[in-house]
């Protein structure tokens, strides 16, 4: 780092001796600041996703005063300021829609306010990629600060683990083997604390990949919301960014190509959602690193699943911790030489220095590299006549006698004719056949819910089957499991090929050849094209917006106008 002090943003506004100057500090003391806060100390904005509509992130009031006293500890002036919160539970149509609108709002309240450094308060499932994205488009010191995962659930003797067991329950629920009270009795079981999910679902999965990208303290990851432990690692967190604006540590330094690389195949190695996907994929574009859909299976397909936890496993996100969390995962790769040791960290260390001496407390959690939880199990690119651009399934929480599959498609055009269709006992459908749904990735939904993990038809649970090929535009929850086919690209509401699938197609499936075949010719396939029409588009407002820039899921289905660092240049006075 270099020995010459950076010249602080702040300094734009609070040390001028001017008409603005008085104006931008008057206002500000009559909060009660003394004048010595503008005099030189780094402006630290503490980003804050709380509210009581995303129940994942209710308690960052709390964990934003631990924050503060961090930044004033280490002699920094720390002003909180709130953003879009994105609650995946509670938003319609989707939480999805959304993420690059909270990212829009990230990146212009950091722009617009004298802000030297900021600390990202994030935990729900999009609050994570926004406030990554918002931040990265400004090119400041930033440092990720996620609010941790929920206590393992209980019921009855038994784990429940949040989404995990709310798919498998509602389908012993539709076959008849479980009660809907018993059904509604699980549901304070199964959240029981303050915090995310505390499966391996997008939450937690983003919350690894902020640490494996080195955005977060280590260790950081995978302490439990109620864990006096967050609140330390909150408070050191407040001290360590005011020294990454002394040394002028920006996101440009830290998110690098290498930092991408280990974050792939650290979720390769945590059985991580396939939303990581998408999210690092769109977070690459706005800091300006090359990065492409081919490099996770590159990097990681052949990466094992070395963390036994749900919903690819048995445990939950409580054991990830005691046995040792993210570094000790990191430090198996290391071992392996599949981590870039080099990659500069928020820490103001390497990636390799932070898991040098990580232990690993538990191996029934935690599994030696030799010895993994799953071999070559990361995330598969397929590609094929039914998916140009490629589309993504994870292996590890698939079935593996359906990883080749060759079956005839039952086709739903949209959420709803399947949720009206599914149930019907006259459907013609049974196990071997191939579910399709279209229009319902970014432009389909819109927003790309996580409704590609369809629940297979009741008379097909009542004969004990749990799993079916299932294959869609849209994504799934990173609770959920299955052999699932995700993200097919292009998309249906784009005139990709998906949209082209008829009833009684004969589709093949082939993951360890990467395949997605239609078997279905070109000269039919052009024959429908030609009658093909394209949805409706929304008529105004954001989600108007969003459909007409929105770019496929091989880029990362972000804005087109917003790939591309922004960084932060002087903005004209405002009197």
């Amino acid at each position: 780092m270099s020995d010459e002090k950076p010249k602080l943003r702040s300094a734009d506004w609070f040390g001028r001796r001017d008409k603005n100057g008085f104006m931008y500090r008057s206002w500000m003391k009559n909060q009660g600041h003394p004048h010595d806060m503008f005099e030189g100390k780094p402006v630290i904005g503490i980003c804050n996703t709380w509210s009581e509509l995303t129940p994942c992130n209710a308690h960052f009031r709390e964990l934003a005063e631990w924050v503060r006293r961090g930044i004033l500890e280490a002699g920094g002036f720390p002003l909180e300021f709130p953003v879009s919160s994105l609650g995946e539970s509670q938003m319609r149509p989707t939480a999805m829609l959304f993420r690059n609108l909270a990212a829009m709002d990230v990146e212009e309240a950091i722009r617009a306010n004298p802000l030297d450094g900021v600390v990202l308060l994030m935990g729900c499932d999009k609050t994570t990629p926004s406030l990554l994205m918002g931040a990265a488009s400004c090119d400041i010191p930033a440092i990720g600060l996620s609010g941790g995962p929920m206590l393992s659930g209980r019921y009855q003797g038994g784990t429940l683990g949040s989404g995990t067991g709310i798919w498998a329950m509602s389908e012993d629920v539709r076959a008849g083997r479980m009660t809907y009270e018993e059904f509604t009795a699980t549901e304070s079981c199964m959240h029981r604390s303050k915090g995310h999910c505390m499966t391996m679902g997008t939450a937690s999965t983003m919350a690894c990949m902020v640490e494996a990208l080195g955005m977060s303290l280590p260790g950081c990851a995978a302490i439990p919301a109620v864990d006096a432990r967050r609140n330390t690692i909150a408070q050191l967190t407040g001290r360590r960014i005011v020294d990454m604006v002394r040394e002028d540590l920006r996101m440009s330094k830290v998110l690098t190509r290498a930092a991408f690389e280990n974050a792939i195949r650290a979720n390769a190695a945590i059985g991580g959602s396939t939303n990581a996907v998408i999210h690092l994929l769109a977070l690459a574009g706005r800091i300006g690193v090359p990065l492409e859909l081919a490099d996770f299976d590159r990097l990681g397909s052949e990466v094992s699943c070395l963390v036994d936890l749900q919903p690819s496993g048995r445990h939950l996100m409580e054991d990830f911790y005691y046995a040792g969390g993210l570094p000790a995962v990191l430090r198996e790769l290391k071992e392996k030489g599949l981590l870039a040791e080099a990659a500069v960290t928020v820490a103001g260390t390497t990636m390799g220095d932070n898991v040098a001496d990580a232990d690993n407390w538990n191996r029934d959690v935690i599994h030696a590299y030799d010895e993994p939880f799953k071999a070559h199990s990361g995330i598969a690119v397929l590609k094929g006549n039914l998916a140009p651009d490629g589309a993504v399934i994870k292996p590890s929480a698939a079935s593996p006698h359906l990883l080749v599959h060759r079956g005839r498609a039952v086709v739903f055009a949209s959420i709803e004719d399947f949720r009206a269709r599914i149930a019907d006992e006259t459907l013609d459908i049974d196990e071997t056949s191939v579910m399709v749904l279209q229009n319902c990735g970014p432009k389909g939904y819109p927003g790309m819910a996580e409704v590609g993990n369809m629940p297979l038809p009741p008379k097909v649970l009542r004969k004990g089957v749990t799993d079916m090929v299932r294959i869609s535009d849209a994504r799934m929850s990173g609770t959920a499991y299955g052999t699932v086919v995700l993200h097919v690209a292009p998309e249906a509401a784009s005139g990709g090929p998906l949209a082209l699938v008829r009833d009684g197609d004969v589709i093949a499936l082939d993951v360890p050849n990467r395949a997605l075949t239609l078997e279905v010719s070109d000269e039919e396939l052009a024959r429908r094209r030609a009658d093909w029409t394209p949805p409706p588009a929304p008529a105004r407002g954001w989600a108007k917006l969003y459909v007409d820039h929105v770019l496929g899921a091989d880029k990362g289905a972000d804005l087109d106008f917003l790939v591309g660092g922004g960084g932060t240049p002087k903005l004209r006075d405002s009197h």
